[in-house]
């Protein structure tokens, strides 16, 4: 029995697209393995764990982390919940600012700005089950002003970002940034 020229072309043309689609599967599947450094890495070179440091400005092609905003300061703060709960206080003098917190490998872990807090001044606390359940035990006088975000235990970043209308504003806002406080609840 003999196949066909066209039964072979169309077997090896599917043959083909078969291969083709395992590979480009194994190559997406192993994508996180090759990346050889993350956000939370690179915030180590910007200054010690637990403090927000500043960013430099962002200029094209130097950003310090992928997908800043040029007209925004930026400040970075690399944290461990291990280490206990983190505090984030700011009074950032700017007409719009967001924090968001990352866990390790990049993912939102929760995002705020001014706007949705309702307030000028960041008051945060980032926070395990365990240490919450802790902490209720023996709460500071201002726990119930504090934005407390419940999650588990992980390693990670805190993004301050802080609009410069103007300027004028930025050195204004940099000291602003420079103070903020991004350490244990004391």
């Amino acid at each position: 029995m003999t196949l066909s020229p066209r039964f072979t072309l169309t077997a090896g043309a599917l043959a083909v697209l078969c291969l083709a689609a395992i590979i480009h599967i194994l190559v997406v599947l192993t994508i996180p393995q090759n990346v050889q450094h993350s956000a939370y890495d690179d915030a180590r070179t910007y200054g010690p764990d637990r403090q927000f440091n500043l960013l430099p400005d962002v200029k094209p092609g130097e950003e310090a982390l992928p997908g800043l905003d040029p007209a925004m300061k930026h400040a970075i703060c690399r944290f461990q919940l291990s280490a206990g709960p983190v505090f984030f206080d700011a009074g950032i003098p700017a007409s719009f600012w967001s924090i968001g917190v990352f866990n390790q490998a990049g993912e939102t872990v929760y995002s705020l700005n001014n706007r949705t807090a309702g307030a000028d001044r960041l008051s945060m606390l980032l926070i395990t089950s365990e240490q919450l359940s802790i902490l209720r035990q023996n709460p500071p006088a201002n726990l119930e002003d504090l934005i407390v975000i419940e999650t588990e235990p992980i390693s990670g970043i805190a993004l301050l970002r802080a609009y410069v209308s103007h300027p004028t504003q930025a050195e204004t806002i940099e000291n602003a940034m420079s103070i903020a406080s991004c350490d244990v609840l004391g």
